[in-house]
């Protein structure tokens, strides 16, 4: 690391740096297109592994019952691949190279939230993050979006299952009615945003279009007898003139995906997440035009939000996310994969998850749909702050014992360090406590 902006993109675009890395991995937009040897590294059971084990809990029940003991096993099983899920979350970006490539798929995930209740839901949200997000980071956002909105999790989380056309041969049998959760927060937050200029019959329109997509225990399918027939008329174009069908709701999301309100509202968020609250005008312009241009490929917009002036802002308006932090904190102190790996559960939820709860980031669990807040205020607070604080100087004094606090600062932080925090990290009695006092400072925790 030879120079301040360096050290800035490293933390603005990625999750800081660790000392084993001699040098923060240059080209950041081309870790996107790169090989991750984590793919290979860190296996998880896909979405169908996952359906295929409730199948199996479910077939238990119904045979030996829910009290059986094989349906416990199989269950408390289950219910601990919920906690290798949340270690891999962890694991991803403390050992990754690629600190860009993971904070753009903690921006996706968080635009697409989804908070499950049901231990179904909790059992396949792995293979949402895996499956629907992670393959998709550097294709179309077309792509992206349609993945997602056909994934059981999103299905689930949004309640698309209990939405049947009126006037379909369900509907008129059932006398079951229209859902229009996943319709309203594709245009809300997916796309057009809150202020896009879309109406109450756009949502219905198209809350009539998805009707038929749904998730069974056979996996997601359309289901032509909840579907309501017709064409639905969205945004000023009509769709599915035929039979309904889930090439009409592709349709839609195709023509949704290069709306150019949607490039806006995209290129807006992308800069709000990692620049600052009030992004340049300019910026987002020039991210949206690119995006559009390039018929919404994504490393269109990550090109222009990495290489525009406006990018090399100082830093301090955004504060790190808990989870981001607590990566953050780990990478700086070298912690090593296998610390992580070797922890029990209790371990990784009396170190790990608690204290993000604490921090107020509660793993899986955003506070809506419509994700984390992005404001630095609502993430520094007295509460919050003492969390960090105690989990931080925990996390010192138990693997920081022995690193050089002076060193490390030099490494981690280099020019953007303050004199202040340079004087006060020398003064300190033990080695721990400058690492500690590092970690817990302004310069540290904000971006």
């Amino acid at each position: 690391m030879t120079n301040e902006q360096d050290f800035i993109n490293a933390s603005r675009f990625g999750y800081g740096i660790r000392p084993d890395e001699t040098v923060f991995t240059a080209g950041l937009l081309a870790q996107m297109q790169s090989v991750d040897p984590a793919d290979t590294a860190l296996p998880y059971p896909d979405t169908e592994a996952r359906r295929l084990a409730l199948v199996s809990l479910r077939q238990i029940r119904r045979e030996h019952g829910g009290d059986s003991q094989e349906f416990k096993d199989l269950r408390q099983e289950m219910r601990l691949g919920v906690n290798e899920d949340f270690r891999r979350l962890l694991l991803r970006p403390l050992l990754s190279p690629r600190g860009f490539r993971e904070r753009i798929f903690a921006f996706w995930l968080d635009h697409f939230s989804v908070a499950p209740n049901q231990f179904n839901s909790q059992i396949l949200l792995g293979g949402y993050f895996e499956d629907a997000i992670r393959p998709n980071l550097t294709g179309k956002f077309a792509d992206l979006l349609k993945a997602v909105v056909t994934h059981p999790s999103m299905i689930l989380f949004l309640d698309q299952n209990a939405s049947v056309g009126p006037n379909s041969r369900a509907g008129k049998r059932r006398e079951a009615g229209l859902n229009e959760n996943l319709a309203r927060e594709i245009l809300e937050l997916h796309t057009l945003g809150v202020d896009g200029a879309y109406s109450q019959d756009d949502v219905r329109q198209f809350a009539e279009l998805l009707t038929g997509l749904t998730v069974t225990l056979e996996g997601v399918e359309f289901n032509p007898a909840i579907a309501e027939p017709g064409a639905e008329t969205i945004l000023g174009k009509t769709y599915g003139a035929g039979d309904a069908s889930l090439e009409n709701i592709f349709e839609f999301l195709e023509d949704l995906a290069i709306n150019p309100t949607t490039a806006m509202h995209l290129a807006r968020k992308l800069a709000v997440h990692f620049v600052g609250p009030e992004p340049d005008a300019d910026y987002v312009s020039a991210m949206a035009d690119a995006y559009l241009a390039s018929d919404g490929a994504l490393i269109a917009l990550y090109d222009v939000l990495l290489n525009h002036k406006a990018a090399q802002t100082p830093l301090g308006q955004k504060a790190r996310l808990p989870f981001e932090y607590m990566v953050c904190c780990m990478r700086a102190i070298d912690v090593s994969a296998e610390i992580i790996q070797n922890l029990d559960v209790r371990e990784l939820v009396s170190g790990f998850y608690g204290p993000l709860v604490g921090m107020g980031q509660p793993p899986f669990r955003p506070t809506g749909p419509d994700g984390w807040d992005e404001a630095l205020e609502a993430w520094i607070t007295p509460p919050t702050l003492a969390a960090r604080i105690n989990w931080a100087g925990d996390l010192a004094q138990t693997l920081a014992a022995d690193i050089d606090p002076i060193k490390l600062l030099e490494i981690v932080l280099g020019p953007l360090a303050t004199d202040e925090l340079g004087v006060a990290v020398a003064a300190v009695d033990q080695k721990w406590e400058g690492v500690a006092l590092m970690l817990i400072s302004p310069t540290f925790m904000r971006r």
